[in-house]
């Protein structure tokens, strides 16, 4: 899908939002590296996986992904013959392998759908269980991702007597402290390390006469940390233990390294596994917290049906939204809708680009269920104002290019967004370009929705089949659009109906009505009495279902209250014949 559509329908914004949910950072990256593609098998086998994993994650059990250690710079030195891992990496690589067993012992709870836990099978086989590799690696490292003492009795004798000798070092340093004279101690006489060597810290005019070796001075310059004649011997014994040290911790990390070094394929493929989880999982999360339901795809030449359309980021900001229907068939390859600015017309395009987008990505739509999504082999949108200064474009030129572009490369499979068809340039002549470009993708097949305000361009769907209009209401009593899609009724721009609700001299709005052309007005009184029947057949229906609702409510008080005398009937019942019973056994 072209990386122009996608930058101005905000697919990586959405995708962003979606990442967030996962429960790791190599999951989150994972959903941001998702793209559409126009494979139908990959979409629906990727969707029923979503659906898959939102059973697991919704259900009873409440089924969550463990945290996934970033193992992949250890699995590439793992490769490499010979070279070691260090402790910290050590460390991830038993989190990794802990989290992946812990995996794959929740996957295997028979109280998880099995139609979900079969859709995921390709994972769960994946994951490594190695508990030898776990128990050898524990003992060995620490939760810090330190070498333990008890990692090798040589370690332990070594560190046992660093300690000591580290020990008596101090005493010894500490006794040479207490013994300099008052004009010869520093501000903070304590014991400390300077370059690896147990040092005193003494004022610089000691130096001569306290000897030793100067391995460091204070900021001022006024303190040196000197480091005794008395004490270097003991220092370069704690010296070679320190190497002692690393020579032996070396050795058990290259001999732990060699023992999970079988492991790193399998390893390798259980950590695609873990973020595939995890992918599913935050696009399952994304999909319950939005409301999205499951969509049926077909090819775009079958059109599409969306039902209760929400713009993804609309949602997720937490603004009442107002959704939207929308039906296209196969006749129907262009959706032409008309309307007043700020009426939504922009939004309802982006959300059908990525409801396109995202949905081809295997990410889910926030649509009711029974939605019907086309499988587009491209997206093409010339939304917004895309004026560049530095190629000297102006708005106009700029939307002129981008429809070059989509009249050369679009398809019959392709889908077509364009926002304010026309604009820009005289609205005789955009009125006419306009018309041609939607007559042409028309007669091509690609499925078409575009905006506009020229008058002029509603007559296109009288004029050429499979153009239809549509409109997005608009209150012209409340100023105030109510972003319901209304199709087959050409929207009016209400210029005059908000220039007298806000006080312009009648005079002026009488003249301006009188410049309108006789057929114009016609058609606006026309499309003002279209409005208010479909506004009064919308507030039928809704009392309607009320009524319904109602209807519904109270029949399933009625049949609740039924039961509820049945069952006090068949108590009463069961009472009488055993007080019965209890009677006739007293009688004999």
């Amino acid at each position: 899908m072209n990386a122009h559509a996608l930058s101005v329908l905000e697919f990586s914004r959405s995708v962003d939002m979606v990442a967030e949910r996962a429960h790791s950072a190599l999951g989150a990256e994972r959903v941001r590296e998702a793209l559409p593609t126009s494979d139908r098998g990959w979409i629906e086998l990727e969707h029923s996986r979503v659906w898959a994993m939102r059973a697991l994650v919704d259900g009873d059990a409440r089924w969550k992904p463990q945290h996934i250690a970033d193992i992949r710079p250890s699995i590439a030195r793992l490769r490499v013959t010979g070279a070691s891992l260090g402790a910290a990496d050590l460390l991830k690589v038993l989190t990794f392998l802990r989290a992946s067993r812990l995996t794959a012992e929740s996957l295997a709870d028979p109280a998880l759908p099995a139609v979900s836990i079969a859709l995921v099978r390709a994972e769960v086989g994946a994951l490594v269980v190695a508990p030898k590799e776990e128990k050898t690696i524990e003992s060995a490292i620490d939760d810090n991702g330190e070498v333990r003492d008890d990692a090798s009795p040589l370690l332990r004798r070594i560190r046992r007597e660093m300690r000591g000798a580290q020990g008596e070092l101090v005493k010894l340093l500490e006794r040479i402290m207490a013994r300099l004279e008052a004009h010869h101690q520093a501000p903070d006489m304590s014991v400390t390390v300077r370059n690896g060597r147990f040092v005193i810290p003494v004022r610089r005019e000691a130096r001569v006469s306290i000897g030793g070796i100067v391995h460091d001075s204070s900021s001022t310059g006024a303190t040196l940390f000197v480091e005794p004649p008395a004490a270097v011997e003991a220092g370069n014994r704690i010296r070679e233990l320190e190497s002692d040290e690393l020579r032996e911790i070396d050795r058990i990390l290259s001999e732990l390294t060699d023992f999970v070094r079988p492991q790193r394929e399998p390893m390798a493929s259980a950590l695609v596994a873990m973020v595939a989880l995890d992918s599913l999982y935050a696009r399952a999360r994304f999909a319950i917290e939005l409301g999205c339901g499951v969509v049926e795809f077909n090819e775009p030449g079958a059109g599409f049906t969306i039902l209760r359309g929400r713009h993804p980021l609309l949602v997720a900001q937490g603004i009442d939204v107002v959704p939207f229907d929308l039906t296209l068939d196969a006749a129907e390859r262009t959706l032409l809708i008309s309307g007043p600015n700020t009426g939504g017309k922009t939004v309802l395009l982006k959300s059908l680009g990525l409801f396109a987008a995202m949905a081809q990505a295997g990410i889910p739509v926030p649509v009711s269920p029974e939605s019907r999504l086309a499988i587009f082999d491209d997206v093409y949108a010339d939304i917004g104002d895309e004026q560049s200064i530095s190629s000297s474009l102006s708005t106009f030129s700029a939307h002129l290019k981008n429809l070059a572009e989509v009249l050369r490369s679009a398809t019959p499979e392709s889908l077509v967004l364009i926002d304010e068809l026309g604009s820009g340039t005289d609205p005789v002549e955009g009125a006419a370009l306009g018309g041609a470009i939607l007559e042409s993708l028309t007669a091509r097949g690609s499925l078409s929705v575009a905006t506009t305000h020229l008058g002029a361009l509603k007559e296109l769907a009288i004029d050429v089949s499979g153009v239809v209009n549509a409109s997005l209401q608009f209150d012209s009593i409340a100023l105030a659009p109510t972003y319901r899609l209304i199709k087959g009724i050409p929207g009016r721009s209400y210029g005059l109906s908000i220039a007298r609700r806000l006080k312009l001299p009648e005079d002026v709005l009488s003249r301006a009505e009188a410049r309108l052309p006789t057929g114009e007005r016609d058609v606006n009184a026309l499309l003002a009495e279209l409005e208010a029947r479909e506004q009064r057949l919308g507030a039928s229906e809704r009392e309607a279902a009320g009524i319904a609702d109602d209807v519904r409510v109270r029949a399933r008080r009625v049949a609740e209250r039924e039961l509820a005398v049945r069952d006090k009937e068949r108590t009463a019942e069961r009472d009488a014949r055993r007080e019965a019973r209890r009677l006739l056994l007293d009688a004999r």
